[in-house]
Order: structure tokens, then C-alpha cells, then sequence
């Protein structure tokens, strides 16, 4: 390449976005007009004070709101890309829409069941019942997990009998196992040691080429380094958001400066 020119930037394509979405818990107006782009393969993480809307933006994605009376979305919703479905919308079946998006949450969840049925499960309601294919399916999704070397030979024992860290990539296997388009992680560390963390968010950083993934963080540091893009929420509304090396290093809020350099929250 010719040294004087400039090469173009290449422009991510868009996987999802938020548009103007409310959300309120019964009167509790919990989201206000939140507009976010969520880029194809990209990780992009969610950031800000306790209470000030991220977790509950992540649920929305996967209508987990459904499952709990009074609470209601408004304005135009979440757009899946590329067939441009408002996963929010009344005649979008929830199941389907979390067959699409997955989740891990804070804390490790194994199912009471084998490791195998963990993995298993997603595939088992889609209908899978081959036992070949279901057994090749379990090996992918431990493998993309980066468990499979540690569990290979003992898929009949029980889930909770791993430790927290494998745990919670046992989590992620079910998670990737119905091949999804969007993978959630609500805190997926926080409740894990210093190893495990580190385990765990060079395993994201894998998965982040093959599936996009939308994180929410109490930790800035963790943020900076897995995440390509980032999110500042305060008090339910959409401060700030940009590639994430620029925004720590150059926010174009005052609010988000202060909050990133410790002067607030």
C-alpha cells in the first residue's frame, strides 16, 4: 500500500439497535428513550453507577421483563438485523426470541442435571433427539466454551460438582450450544476469583469473533479490555457511547469523565 494513503476505516455491521426504548417496572420509569447500536462480532459493554438501567436494558433484549407482571416496553423497540425483527414486538414469540439470544448471568446457574444435560438442554427442546448429533453438538459448545479438555471424561457427573469458574463456562456452553446470534452477560465474573476472571474474559474475547455479545460491567477495567465498543448509563438514560478506547481515553461527556475517573459513582 502506497504509504500517503490513508486506509478507510472499515464500518461494523449492525447486528441489533435500540430505538428510543422506555421500559418501566409497573410506574417506575426505568429506561428513558435509549438509542444504542450493537455491532455484528463485536463485544460491547454496558457501564455505569448501581441502579442506572444496565441490567435492565440487557434483559429487554431476551424479553426476560416478560416473566414478571406490570412491566411494559415502549417506543420503537429492539431491532434484531438482518431480517429487521422488533424482538419486543406483541407478536414476536419470547421463546423464540431467546432461542436467538442467549444469556449468562451473574452467578453461575447449572441446571440440577448432568454436564451433559446442561449443554444438552437447549437442543432437546428445539426438538434434537439424535443421539450422535446431540453428542457432537455437546462437544462443540464445551470446546467453544474452553471446557471440553476438563470435562471430557466425566459428562455424567453432575454440573455443580465443577468448580465456580468451569461452572460458569459450563453456563456458557448451554448458552452457545443453540447456536445463537447474541450471547448476554450480565456480571459474568463478579461472583468469581481473580484466575477464574481472567479465564473467563479471555474466553470472551475468543467468542467475540464468531458471535456478538452485549456485556454489563461493574468493572471498568474489564470493560476496557474486552470490549470493543462501550455504553455510560446514568439514572436510566443513555449518557454516552463510542469505541471504547476513545470514550476512556477521551469522553466527550463531562459526566462520563467523571464517572471513568473515579469523581463520581
Amino acid at each position: 500500500m502506497d504509504a500517503n494513503v490513508t486506509p478507510v476505516p472499515v464500518t461494523p455491521t449492525l447486528k441489533a439497535d435500540v430505538r428510543d426504548l422506555d421500559f418501566y417496572y409497573g410506574s417506575f420509569h426505568a429506561l428513558k428513550k435509549v438509542t444504542m447500536p450493537v455491532y455484528e462480532r463485536k463485544a460491547t459493554a454496558l457501564i455505569g453507577p448501581s441502579g442506572c438501567g444496565k441490567s435492565t436494558l440487557l434483559r429487554c433484549f431476551n424479553r426476560m421483563h416478560d416473566l414478571y407482571p406490570g412491566n411494559r416496553y415502549e417506543g420503537g423497540g429492539i431491532v434484531l438485523h438482518p431480517d429487521n425483527t422488533n424482538l419486543l414486538a406483541h407478536g414476536v414469540d419470547p421463546i423464540e426470541v431467546r432461542m436467538r439470544i442467549s444469556m449468562v448471568f451473574q452467578k453461575p446457574n447449572p441446571f440440577p442435571k448432568s454436564i451433559f444435560e446442561n449443554v444438552a438442554y437447549s437442543l432437546r427442546v428445539r426438538g434434537l433427539r439424535n443421539k450422535s448429533e446431540l453428542d457432537d453438538r455437546v462437544e462443540a459448545a464445551l470446546k467453544g466454551a474452553a471446557l471440553w479438555k476438563e470435562v471430557s471424561g466425566r459428562l455424567s457427573e453432575l454440573g455443580a460438582n465443577l468448580s465456580g469458574g468451569q461452572q460458569q463456562r459450563l453456563c456458557i456452553a448451554r448458552a452457545l450450544a443453540s447456536d445463537p446470534e447474541l450471547i448476554l452477560f450480565d456480571e459474568p465474573t463478579s461472583a468469581l476469583d481473580p484466575i477464574a476472571t481472567a479465564s473467563i474474559e479471555e474466553l470472551i474475547t475468543e467468542l467475540k469473533e464468531k458471535v456478538t455479545i452485549l456485556i454489563v460491567t461493574h468493572n471498568m477495567q474489564q470493560a476496557a479490555r474486552i470490549s470493543d465498543y462501550t455504553a455510560y448509563m446514568y439514572l436510566g438514560e443513555m449518557i454516552e457511547f463510542g469505541i471504547t478506547d476513545q470514550l476512556f481515553i477521551k469522553p466527550q461527556k463531562k459526566q462520563t469523565e467523571d464517572y471513568i475517573t473515579g469523581r463520581f459513582g
